[in-house]
């Protein structure tokens, strides 16, 4: 573990057997890059980090993990985006993708791998979700992988709702002279939805198991009721897909939701987001949860490359 300047930025570098991980755990808890040594001396880049990443708009760039909380994406409130109205009836806004990915975090622990940071709400964070609680980010880093655990605490003396989540930017075509259709991702889902421009969820595409990573049809698409926790992607007959687990159990709650989305055909990367259920949770209910006072809630994920 090590301090790097970067563009005038105190980052945390973090060499582990074969990875190398670097994060600026201060500011959205953010994990920006993670790539492996390979055996013949090469880098693969499997997070994402954009080389002109604008450090005066952090939240946005595109790239590493931004974490979503308290609620992921677009949430509504009777058909209008960013406002949501929780259980005293009173209308609040929220921003897309929630308050984290553009806070403040006191980091609790650093050591040689990984780190514990702790929200910090900001006034608008606490208009926006007016509670008492504590929320953490843990990440351990590992020689090929990682695991990142969500923990809320309620503080204070009503039930806490959230349904929170991950935005991993996955470096995508990741070997030379690829492209997307090279790639097959595995989600082992029996439903998938859409989100409708008043925020309902609708039907989704009809898609496989197996789906090329080129299919546009997977672009915004969310995949729930999943038969197993593990969804793998990767080049077609060749070593080195990621494998992504939610939480410890063999089958996840039925509303975990994975969503697949990228940006443009050429972009290069590719999102596979592991959430604790669908967008505008706090509207329809569906992945919705409550902490009770003085109760915590965890939310696991773990990356591995097999």
């Amino acid at each position: 573990m090590e301090k790097v300047t970067y563009q005038g930025h105190q980052l945390t570098r973090w060499r582990v057997g074969k990875s190398t991980f670097l994060a600026l755990p201060e500011v959205g808890a953010r994990l920006m890059n993670w790539n492996i040594t390979l055996g013949d001396g090469s880098v693969r880049d499997v997070l994402y980090w954009p080389e002109d990443a604008n450090f005066g708009d952090f939240a946005k760039v595109r790239g590493g993990n931004p974490i979503l909380f308290p609620f992921n994406a677009r949430v509504f409130d009777r058909g209008d985006i960013h406002f949501w109205r929780a259980a005293d009836g009173i209308r609040r806004a929220m921003p897309m993708h929630g308050l984290a990915r553009q806070g403040k975090f006191n980091v609790t622990r650093l050591d040689a791998r990984g780190f514990v940071a702790q929200f910090v709400p900001s006034e608008e964070a606490r208009q926006c979700y007016p509670y008492d609680y504590e929320f953490t980010v843990t990440y351990r880093f590992e020689p090929i992988g990682l695991s990142c655990e969500f923990a809320l605490t309620n503080l204070g003396r009503e039930p806490l709702p959230w349904s929170a989540g991950h935005h991993f930017y996955f470096t995508l075509p990741w070997s030379e002279g690829t492209t997307r259709g090279d790639y097959i991702i595995r989600i082992p889902a029996t439903k998938r939805l859409r989100q409708d421009a008043s925020g309902a969820l609708i039907a989704g595409p009809v898609l496989q198991t197996d789906e090329s990573l080129a299919n546009p049809a997977l672009v915004d698409a969310l995949h729930t009721g999943l038969r197993s926790n593990e969804v793998i992607f990767g080049e077609k007959d060749r070593p080195g897909d990621i494998v992504m687990r939610l939480g410890t159990e063999k089958v996840p709650p039925s509303t975990a939701t994975v969503v697949t989305w990228t940006l443009a055909d050429d972009s290069p990367f590719y999102c596979v987001e592991p959430w604790m259920g669908p967008p505008n949770a706090p509207e329809h209910k569906v992945g919705l949860q409550f902490v009770n006072p003085g109760d915590t809630q965890r939310f696991a994920v773990s990356i591995a490359i097999r």
